[in-house]
């Protein structure tokens, strides 16, 4: 037995007990019942996850996944390639969009070189999981072999268990960098969903009208060589997907095995999550979705995995940044549970005086 099937068995349910607590808490607050939405069911899903109604999370990390793709030769993304090392070097030196957010939601932020087409330094302070320099063009046939799949996805798997001989993980974000990656995550979904390729495809870093008519024709064109199938999401991603999308697969799936919560970032992020949660349904349970991007395929994605998003602020960034923002929900989404009081506690409060 591999990792991948060794990591998917160490999968548990989160504590029903402790969630009908939490729920019960929450609707004998001194406040209007369900008055504070998605908050309290957040609130109530961690304390199943951490066994507690005082959930406190201290140490939060995100890892942003990068990896580049031979998709890019259809002309699908505005960027070169070239610009994915670059920017994974600027999170390194923390001047990203995602640093900022991360430093101020108290987040670590890290990165993984999972299949970006360029050689970094061994020194660099990265995750160095690198499966090959780049996927093939998919629109000519799969995007890597069922074993560069898996492999992407146990990298995954091992940088969840890096993180945890280290110190605990309280919570875990996911981010992605990969010029041209919203065209397999949006092949991906076309396949889970089976709406037409044009519904699903969205501009990416902003593409014009004949971009985007590229974009669709590489999806339709890749859907139709590959003939990836639904039921086997290992062969989904290895015909149509990304080295960075099977390690966001792989954290997934190895966040849950250790008991922690993950919440997604957009578009990419959820695609790598969908994978995931095809391969072992049960780590759905520790997945949170952060945002609803501005990706036409995104919404779909959610649906497919009944997750609903804690922010809509337009956001087609990637790397985490609303990951980043919805840890801070998530850290009141505790406090609401555990410290507004019960009608009883108040009077016994009052009582007291």
């Amino acid at each position: 037995m591999g990792l991948l099937e060794k990591t998917i068995h160490k999968i548990k349910k989160p504590n029903a007990e402790m969630y009908a607590a939490a729920k019960e808490r929450l609707r004998n607050q001194a406040r209007p019942a369900g008055s504070l939405g998605i908050l309290e069911d957040v609130g109530a899903r961690l304390a199943g996850i951490f066994g507690t109604l005082d959930v406190k999370l201290k140490n939060k990390v995100i890892v942003t996944c990068a990896g580049d793709h031979g998709i890019c030769e259809e002309g699908v993304s505005l960027f070169p390639s070239e610009v994915t090392p670059q920017m994974v070097y600027n999170f390194v030196n923390g001047g990203a969009s995602i640093n900022v957010l991360a430093r101020h939601a108290g987040a670590k932020v890290m990165v993984a070189d999972i299949g970006v087409a360029y050689n970094f330094g061994p020194e660099l302070p990265i995750f160095h999981k690198k499966v090959r320099k780049g996927t093939s063009n998919f629109a000519k046939g799969p995007a890597m072999s069922r074993d560069e799949a898996i492999q992407s996805i146990e990298a995954g798997i091992e940088i969840v268990e890096e993180l945890v001989k280290k110190e605990p993980v309280h919570l875990l974000g996911t981010g992605d960098m990969g010029i041209g990656n919203t065209t397999p995550s949006t092949a991906i979904i076309a396949v889970y969903s089976g709406l037409p390729v044009s519904q699903l495809t969205g501009r990416g870093t902003g593409l014009d009208d004949e971009g985007l008519k590229k974009k669709i024709g590489a999806v339709e064109k890749g859907l139709s060589v590959n003939k990836p199938d639904a039921a086997d999401p290992v062969g989904v991603l290895s015909k149509v997907g990304g080295f960075e999308i099977g390690g966001l697969a792989g954290l997934v799936i190895g966040a849950a095995a250790y008991g922690i919560p993950v919440v997604c970032d957009g578009f990419i992020s959820t695609a790598g999550a969908l994978i995931a949660c095809e391969l072992a349904p049960e780590a759905r349970k520790y997945l949170f979705a952060s945002h609803n991007s501005v990706e036409a395929g995104h919404r779909f994605m959610l649906k497919h995995l009944e997750l609903e998003p804690l922010l809509d602020l337009k956001f087609r960034l990637g790397e985490g940044t609303g990951a980043a923002l919805a840890m801070e929900l998530m850290d009141a989404a505790t406090r609401i549970l555990i410290e507004i009081r019960t009608f009883e506690e108040v009077a016994i409060q009052d009582a007291q005086k």
